[in-house]
């Protein structure tokens, strides 16, 4: 499973989240429909943990099975 930051972006910009600003080394996306904001930790080319990069994965809303 890639865990990359960038991939999670594209999960999320594949399920109707837009980004919305970015602050630091964090890129906030928004999906108006959900009425949901996710923060993503773009850390250079660190990879995120699995557990976390599933919590962000859970707190869109978005299906494990779209990996």
């Amino acid at each position: 499973m890639n865990q990359s930051p960038q991939h999670l972006v594209k999960l999320l910009e594949k399920n109707a989240f837009i980004f919305k600003r970015s602050k630091g080394s964090h890129q906030i996306f928004y999906n108006s429909a959900k009425n949901i904001t996710v923060i993503v930790p773009v850390h250079g080319s660190k990879d995120i943990k699995k557990g976390i990069f599933l919590a962000f994965l859970k707190q869109a809303g978005v299906d494990k099975n779209e990996i």
